[in-house]
């Protein structure tokens, strides 16, 4: 021992000591009193792992991540028996998508404790995230066999039944969730989820308001939290609106619409509140009064009702028979003049590409293409120029595309989504992932065709369609039978696209794709 800790409390002491400073937010102090602990050679005991567990706690808690899977790794060799820092471990390299060590750590952690609750609803959760569904429901029903009729692992269950198409028994295992637990927000929003991609909105609306719950594991909305009331479908006759941003820009772009429902019911002023990113498209909206960063006095100052875009069709209660017109939006012209350079030197039919979606979304590892190399059948149709509307992740891979095709890569100069709307006016077709671009390209009411994942397929997309009805008319849908093969999918646009360039004429925009 280092002679400068000799005043430390040694074996429980100073566990209990580090743990009171880790608990108090004091975590580098924290791992200084578990240093003697730490080094390699000390003989292994379930004291020293329940040492190392709390190391790597205080580890990940300074973002060691590195650190934080030794000290996991070390308290598991100290005692195997240790089910907690197995499960831990787990949950590391979980979020490091090191999928098959994690499935190992918690069915280590399960054989060291048979009824650990969480891990095995993080188990289901992983089998479920690599498509192993027939085991993701097998270990589903052997955690129920152990906690019967537990909400969360009923709602795990029902996630899994929906990725195997079994609808009526997701619906069910949701349901009996909401009977153990009505206020259990997961099993809501799931369940509200579910309904609305079967065309189910009256019932499916008031539970997707759960989106917003504080509890929910993976909030997609949050409220305002401002002092005046959320609109609940009160008189607006001359009342002031804040509406506020949902998380996504595609959520925020295609229920804009709703804006000018609310000035038809007599709002006086609506203010909108959006990410940067938006601000310019959403300038131009009819209705819109002020539109503003979530950050603004603007945005902070007093109005009478909140609401957020979702919520207004629930509100105004849309079925799939009274959803608003989606072409809403409208290219700014001077934008419009200012990418017609680039665009109109173009031959044949000219299409904008996206094939990742943004990065940080729960799905992104099923809805987005592994690569732009993936399209290769899609460029190789004579007859087409494409353009990359591709920002963020995958992005430079327009300009290092090798042999064969060219894409004009005008990415690097898309600034937000009034550009890329200024550019998709100009294109006749709109070929996407399920992401915003979709969206705006619908909401412009330029033709889309939509590339949709076979797993965490979102409920926008109505269930058993190639159309939408959120964008009648201009889009197509393209769905995956099989879970991570887009090959498939790619041949059938390709052959789409081969037929409508070989009948393309300048006016193919007016009258669809």
């Amino acid at each position: 021992m280092d002679p400068a800790q000799s005043h430390l409390p040694s074996g429980t002491g100073r566990y209990q000591t580090a743990l009171a400073l880790y608990s108090s937010g004091n975590v580098l102090e924290a791992l200084t009193v578990l240093d003697p602990v730490l080094e390699p050679g000390v003989p292994g005991s379930a004291e020293r792992a329940q040492a190392l567990n709390l190391a790597a706690a205080c580890a990940l808690r300074l973002d060691r991540k590195l650190d934080a899977e030794r000290y996991w790794r070390m308290a598991v060799e100290a005692d195997p028996h240790n089910a907690q820092a197995h499960y831990n471990l787990g949950v590391l390299l979980h979020g490091l998508d090191r999928f098959a060590e994690a499935q190992a750590c918690y069915r280590a952690a399960l054989a060291a404790r048979p009824d650990y609750l969480d891990a095995h609803h993080n188990l289901c959760t992983l089998l479920k995230t690599c498509g192993q569904l027939s085991d993701a429901e097998a270990a589903c029903r052997q955690a129920l066999s152990l906690h019967r009729d537990h909400p969360v692992l009923l709602c795990s269950l029902g996630t899994v039944l929906v990725e195997q198409e079994r609808l009526q028994e997701a619906e069910s295992a949701y349901r009996k969730a909401l009977a153990v637990d009505p206020r259990y927000a997961d099993a809501r929003c799931k369940l509200g989820a579910l309904l609305l991609s079967l065309g189910r909105f009256e019932e499916g609306w008031p539970l997707f308001e759960a989106r917003s719950d504080a509890a929910l594991t993976d909030r997609t909305a949050v409220p305002p939290g401002v002092a005046y009331p959320q609109w609940q479908g009160q008189s607006l006759q001359g009342k002031a609106v804040l509406v506020w941003q949902e998380q996504g820009f595609g959520d925020m772009i295609q229920f804009g619409r709703y804006l000018s429902l609310l000035k038809a019911r007599g709002a006086a002023w609506i203010t909108l509140a959006c990410a940067p990113a938006l601000r310019r498209l959403f300038g131009n909206v009819p209705g819109v009064d002020a539109v503003v960063d979530g950050q603004s006095d603007l945005a902070r100052a007093p109005h009478d009702y909140w609401t957020l875009p979702l919520s207004i069709a629930h509100v105004v209660g849309t079925t799939l028979d009274s959803i608003p017109p989606a072409a809403y939006l409208h290219a700014d012209a001077e934008l419009v003049e200012k990418w017609r350079p680039r665009v109109a030197p173009l031959k044949g039919l000219k299409v904008g590409l996206v094939w990742k979606g943004h990065a940080g979304h729960g799905n992104d590892r099923n809805r987005s293409l592994p690569s732009l190399e993936t399209l290769r059948p899609l460029l190789n149709v004579p007859g087409v120029s494409f353009v990359s509307l591709q920002k963020g992740q995958g992005e430079a891979e327009a300009s290092a595309l090798q042999g064969g095709p060219f894409v004009l890569d005008v990415a690097p100069d898309i600034t937000d989504f009034a550009d890329s709307s200024a550019l998709i006016a100009q294109l006749d077709l709109v070929i996407s992932v399920d992401t915003a671009v979709a969206h705006l390209a619908g909401s412009l009411g330029k033709p889309g065709w939509v590339m949709l994942p076979a797993l965490g397929l979102d409920w926008r997309w109505v269930r058993g369609r190639t159309d939408s009805p959120w964008y009648p008319g201009t889009m197509r849908l393209f769905r995956q039978t099989q879970p991570g093969q887009w090959a498939p999918v790619v041949e059938q646009i390709a052959a789409a696209c081969r037929d409508v360039s070989a009948k393309y004429v300048p006016a193919i925009h007016a009258r669809g794709v």
